[in-house]
């Protein structure tokens, strides 16, 4: 027969109490799932209280009206979904065909492109398309996507290079087609990376989509620009304010897709 004695009832009750790790990790987790949506909430109700506190002259009040302020953060928005949808259609399936090429020089041309696409001043590339093209939402939405489609094929490519090579010879062996281990292993394996190549190029797009004003493609960036040069500060914070807090909100719920479809144990 076992004798306990009170020091050892004590530590068994100490562990007892103590939460699993499980338990810190799901909290930690919807912490920071939290964490942007609310901080982006208390901003925007700090810089509304703000300027309902302020005496607006009519230029101001022009502009921080809810119907102005609507269109634009709907242009805004318009233009850089748009733009990211179109670079996931045409940018993925590019890197997927540069991948299967199995060619050095294909390849080493491609991440060549990619690094210079991502080393070009946005600024440029749309100023150059209007002065080329025509100005507008068409050639604010294809300059959005010449800056973004680069990149995203460089994170494929890498994506897909970076899958164990034994992994896929098993797959092989197991009886599996080139297409069935690219769908089934491949791509699978190379989503995170892809993804974060696509959630980069949401946030891209959002900043880019700023100076498409420049070419009367509409947008936040109107707010941004009139308050510089009307002088009014309050615009000007304001419309820096919508851009950010689009940024921080679009990224967070790449995140949240980014989890979502990525494969379990990674």
């Amino acid at each position: 027969m076992s004798i306990v004695t009170e020091t050892e009832v004590s530590l068994v009750d100490d562990l007892k109490a103590v939460p699993d790790g499980s338990g810190r990790r799901r909290y930690g987790r919807l912490a920071r799932i939290a964490a942007a949506p609310v901080v982006v909430g208390f901003v925007l109700l700090a810089t509304y209280l703000w300027i309902a506190s302020m005496q607006l002259d009519s230029i101001e009040k022009r502009t921080l009206n809810a119907d102005y302020l609507f269109a634009r953060i709907s242009e805004h928005l318009v233009l850089t979904v748009a733009a990211s949808a179109l670079v996931a259609i045409l940018a993925i399936p590019a890197g997927i065909a540069v991948y299967r090429s199995r060619s050095k020089v294909v390849h080493t041309v491609a991440f060549g492109l990619a690094n210079i696409g991502q080393a070009t001043p946005a600024v440029g590339v749309v100023i150059l398309l209007a002065i080329v093209w025509q100005t507008g939402f068409a050639t604010a939405l294809v300059a959005l996507v010449a800056y973004s489609f680069l990149p995203v094929l460089r994170n494929t490519l890498i994506g897909l290079e970076q899958v164990d090579a034994g992994v896929k010879e098993a797959a092989r062996g197991m009886g599996m087609t080139y297409s069935q281990v690219l769908r089934r292993i491949e791509l699978p394996l190379a989503s995170p990376v892809i993804l974060a190549g696509l959630r980069t190029a949401l946030v891209f797009c959002v900043s880019v989509a700023t100076i498409a004003t420049f070419i009367n493609a509409g947008g936040l960036g109107d707010m941004i620009v009139n308050g510089l040069k009307l002088q009014r500060f309050p615009v000007l914070f304001v419309g820096a304010i919508l851009v950010a807090a689009i940024a921080v909100l679009i990224d967070w719920i790449a995140g949240l897709v980014e989890e979502f479809v990525k494969p379990r144990g990674l």
